[in-house]
This record gives structure tokens, sequence and C-alpha cells, in this order.
């Protein structure tokens, strides 16, 4: 070995070192320097990478990656990462191109086929049970590599091959815990659960994740730990059955939420009339298709009258939809707001506040960057939500948050001219994002990170010793 690469050997173990006594930003700059004398460096960029993701830093991870298969395109270990990244910001396309390519340099990888699953199902296409099977069949516990100091506390956390689990990487600390990940819905039963000081239910998605959740189920009664979120709450929690179940609660109004076959909506043919519809199904129009599962937005339409039928069920995936009344959510302004608001460990929590010209409203594609009236608005929410929201809406959401029973969950609502809850959907599910680089969301940061400090105490609280 010449002394320079003893030198860069030297210097990466370094970076590892650092990177595992969790001093994240000293490791960072010792992988820097690394790649300072070695831009080729796999290891070096891979790990950056991974280290900047863990950190809430995806951009960065991003770059890294990509240039790690820059400089080793036929290295598995590169594509698969960077293919989790791009899932992890539902970027079905891109991931789909980094899978492929790992499986046609190794045909048997299994985290491919974990990957391309999940992108087959995105996408509605046949094969991606095919490729859970390979991908998870006996891999269905996962620990992770612990980063901190000491021994960590041991935590099992159950999630489901299918997706639907609840973003929790900035706030399950590896640094902290042990995190042995079990995929519930390929975990064989008859074996042991790792031991644990605590176990987090991180499935959360009830339309999407019914079998994982019985699975769960069976899992969590084994284990004499404290359970966050247990499978059988999450499990009644599917859109529709909120809808009925919330709705009855004072001060909310839920829309009605019918389940209808594709079949029973597509335009048929009437030999005496020509072109028809199906009968009235006793939803008015306008109202909303969704396809059952999906988030953020996809496979999502709003429907303003019956003959607008064809072209919405042309948008949508699966043989079953969700047929959701409209609720109105403009103001005064004529602009849709969505409010979210976390409950956690009993608390309520002001996340965001959405304000948008199109009904379909999400914070990344909301109007906040280019008004500074909303974001002026959703300030005033994040420091004063009682204020904000009123009392009548206050009590509303603090009934939901007792009905759900959940120690980590959230909801999505407007505020009718009355001062009454409009709800949208209130699930565990619900992701705690950093806000995007720039001084015009710092008033946006205490408060998520004061969510995030309390999903992390919730860990902390509940973790007794293994006995």
């Amino acid at each position: 070995m010449t002394d320079e690469a003893l030198t860069i050997a030297t210097a990466l173990e370094r970076a590892r070192t650092l990177a595992r006594a969790g001093q994240d930003d000293a490791a960072k700059q010792a992988y820097i320097e690394v790649l300072r004398r070695d831009p080729r460096s796999f290891n070096a960029l891979n790990e950056l990478a991974t280290l900047a993701w863990a950190g809430g830093y995806r951009s960065a991870a991003r770059t890294a990656y990509t240039q790690a298969i820059a400089h080793h395109p036929d290295n598995v270990v590169a594509r698969v990462n960077l293919g989790n990244l791009l899932r992890d910001e539902q970027d079905v396309a891109g991931a789909r191109a980094e899978y492929e390519a790992a499986l046609a340099l190794d045909p048997e990888l299994h985290e491919a086929h974990q990957g391309i699953a999940w992108v087959l199902g995105e996408l509605g296409l046949d094969g991606a049970e095919q490729h859970r099977l390979r991908g998870f069949t006996g891999r269905a516990l996962v620990t992770q590599p612990y980063r901190g100091t000491g021994q960590g506390i041991p935590l099992v956390l159950l999630v489901s091959a299918r997706g639907g689990n609840i973003p929790s990487r900035l706030w399950i600390d590896d640094r902290r815990f042990t995190i042995h990940a079990i995929y519930a819905d390929y975990f064989d039963p008859a074996q042991p659960l790792p031991p644990h000081a605590v176990l987090m239910n991180a499935i959360g998605d009830a339309d999407l994740c019914a079998h994982a959740l019985e699975c769960a189920e069976a899992l969590v009664a084994s284990t004499t730990a404290p359970v966050i979120n247990r499978p059988d709450r999450v499990k009644i929690t599917g859109r529709a059955e909120n809808a009925r179940r919330l709705g009855s609660i004072p001060d909310v109004i839920a829309p009605r939420i019918e389940t209808w076959t594709r079949a029973s909506l597509e335009p048929r043919q009437d030999l005496e009339s020509g072109l028809g519809f199906p009968p009235d199904q006793g939803v008015e129009f306008p109202l909303l298709l969704r396809s059952p599962g999906f988030h953020t937005g996809r496979h999502f339409v709003y429907v303003e009258r019956r003959e607008a039928l064809a072209g919405a069920l042309a948008a949508l995936k699966g043989e079953e939809l969700l047929a959701i009344e409209y609720l109105d959510a403009r103001g005064a302004d004529g602009r849709a707001r969505k409010y979210r608001v976390m409950f956690i460990d009993g608390v309520l929590y002001p996340l965001h506040l959405a304000v948008s010209s199109d009904w379909k409203v999400h914070y990344f594609s909301a109007d906040m960057a280019r008004h500074a009236a909303f974001r002026e608005e959703e300030r005033r929410f994040l420091r004063d939500m009682p204020g904000a929201l009123g009392t009548r809406a206050m009590r509303a959401l603090e009934r939901v948050c007792a009905t759900l029973g959940l120690e980590y969950a959230g909801i999505d609502f407007a505020l009718a001219p009355d001062g009454t809850v409009l709800l949208f959907e209130a699930n565990a599910t619900m992701a705690l994002v950093p806000p995007a680089p720039g001084e015009i969301w710092d008033y946006r940061r205490p408060a998520i990170e004061t969510a995030l400090d309390a999903a992390r105490r919730l860990l902390d609280t509940r973790a007794r010793p293994i006995q």
C-alpha cells in the first residue's frame, strides 16, 4: 500500500469512527477530506450519502449517491441506495431505473426485488407480489446498524412490505436505539421476536396494509414490552371507516365515503338508449374518486359531473375505488386551506397550514412560497393554534385524538365558516418533514422541531429495561 493509499484508508476509518460516535458534522468533514484526496472513493461517497440522508439532507445524499454511480456504474449497492432515496421522495420513475439497473447486474439481489415490488405496486402493474416474495421471504428481519456509543436500546419496528408505513427516520434515532425492523407480512410468527425494550408499530395505512396489520396483531400478542400504535387500533383507521366513526363527533363534519367497484362506474352500452352510466349510487356530484392506499394526492381526482366519470376512471388504479363527498374547503378569498395537526402521546401539535388555488391541497404544491400573506397566516397558526382555530375546533380535535387512541397520528382538515372541523383524513401515516432551506421558512422550524422532539420523547418514555 502506498503512502497516499494508507493516508486515505486512515482518513476513511476516522470518518467511520466519527459517524459511529454520532458526531455527524465532524464525520461529514472527514468524508469530504477523503474525497478531496480521492474523488472516486466509493466507500466515502456511499457512506457520506447515507449519513446525509439519515440527517434529513436528501439533496446532498442524492448528489453523493449519483456521483458514486457515475464512478462505479456496476456497483449494485449505490444503485439500490439511490433507488431507496428516490422511493422516499416518491420519484417512482427514478427509483425504477435504479432498481432495474441493479437487477440487470444481479438478478438475485433481494433489496432490488423489494424496491421493484414497490414500483410495480405504485404503477398498478402486475408482478409486484412475485418480487415481494423474492425480496422478503427469509429476510423479514433487518437489524439496522447502530451508530451510537455504548449499547443501543433495542426497539422492534413493525413495517409492511407493501408500504404504507409511518416515516420515522428523523425521530427514531439510530444513535440511541438498535432498530430491529420486521416486515410483519413476511415474518414467521413461530419465530421469537428479538429482545426489545419497546415495540413500535409503524404500519399506518389501514386501507393498503390490512393483511400486514393482522400479522402485526399476532406479533404484538407475543410481547410484554410497551407497544406504540397497537395494530388493532390502526386497523380501524381506513378512510371510509374513519369518516363514519369520526363524523359522529360533535363539531366534526366528515365526508360520506363509499367503496365502489370500477365495473359499477364504467359507462355501458344500452341498446335502446345508447351509451349510459350506472344509476345514481347515492352520492351527489361533484365528488372525489380515490384509489385506496395512495397518498400525496396520487390517483385522486375531482369529478364535477357524471359525464366526467369515464375520464376520471382512466386516471385511477385498482378495481376498488373510494367515492368521497366533496367538502368545500375554500375561504372567503376563494382559496382552499388544509391544516395539519399531529397527535403525539395525547398532545396536539400544529404542523402546517397550506393555502392553495387548487382543491387538492398539499404543502409541496401550495401557494405558500409565492405569498407572504399566506406564510403570515401559517405563522399565526403555528404560534397560537387555539387562537387561530378557535375553541370549537380545538375541542373537536381533542375528541378526534381521544377517539383514535393512537400514540402517534395526525389529522388533515379545514375550518368551516362556523368554526367546525371539515375532516379530510386522520391516521398514523402523517410525516414530520423539516422545511426546505431558506430564511422564508424559518418561522416553521420551531413547530416542526417541537413535534419531532415529542415523537422522540414518546419512545424514550415507553422504553423500559428488558426483563
